[in-house]
């Protein structure tokens, strides 16, 4: 399957232009750990760091899930992969596998695009207990580019580690 990646628009309003832009990391995503076998998607990096392609795809399904239906819909749910509140255990990908993340990752960006489209505007706010204030629809979707921006390049360098694959 072909990741199919839209272009943020570069004339829109403002709503436009965060969704656009939320969507095109979303993407990036999706398209660096195209056609990778399980074994690959574990792959760490260069020792120290455990990171994985797999263990980020599971940390952005914990995201999605925290800002969009934790703390803007306000939804008493625990966290994706771990019951205990720890945000750490998503990037350990063993014993885990590709189908399970995107899945799980595909289900939470589901609810934050379904989230986000029923908002009567970026105005709405939500309640982020580790921040001790209510922040904005607008501040978590600048929030979320940032997260997957920052991923996405470490995702470039994972990518290139296993394949040689670049860019894009």
């Amino acid at each position: 399957m072909t990741t199919e990646r839209i272009s943020p628009p570069v004339r829109a309003g403002e709503r436009e232009t965060l969704r656009g832009f939320l969507d095109f990391h979303r993407a990036t995503l999706a398209m660096k750990a195209e056609g990778l076998s399980d074994e690959d998607l574990r792959r760490r990096s260069m020792p120290p760091s455990t990171l994985t392609l797999l263990g980020l795809v599971r940390h952005m399904a914990e995201v999605e899930r925290t800002w969009f239906r934790r703390v803007i819909n306000g939804e008493d749910i625990p966290l994706v992969w771990s019951a205990e509140g720890d945000y750490q255990a998503a990037y350990d990908p063993d014993g885990s596998t590709g189908a399970e993340a995107f899945a799980a990752w595909q289900e939470e960006v589901a609810h934050a695009r379904r989230i986000e489209q029923q908002a009567p505007s970026l105005d709405v706010t939500g309640y982020q207990p580790r921040w001790g204030e209510h922040v904005s629809l607008r501040l978590v979707m600048h929030h979320l580019i940032h997260e997957y921006a920052r991923h996405n390049g470490h995702a470039d360098f994972l990518r290139e580690g296993i394949d040689g694959t670049v860019g894009a």
